[in-house]
């Protein structure tokens, strides 16, 4: 594990010391949970942008309507040799 140094304003570091005693978690933990939660929303925006930015391509939307097919095929057929 690497080594983050880093400076806060003091309005959030008093948050969060005050989370991470409410919540009985090491700052550091609620941290690096806090980062995580926030980087995974910031990968869903980008994923939610990129089909705004290509919802009326038609192009586009023919090969994600013809992977969906291929996908509930799949499905098909995996129901039935179960």
């Amino acid at each position: 594990m690497t080594t983050f140094t880093s400076t806060l304003p003091d309005s959030l570091l008093e948050q969060l010391n005050s989370y991470s005693k409410k919540l009985k978690l090491p700052k550091n933990k609620l941290i690096q949970k806090a980062l995580s939660l926030y980087l995974n929303q910031l990968e869903r925006a980008e994923y939610i942008r990129s089909y705004r930015q290509y919802k009326d391509d038609k192009d586009i939307l023919q090969i994600a309507e013809e992977g969906m097919i291929d996908y509930l095929k799949q499905l098909i057929d995996t129901d039935e040799t179960s």
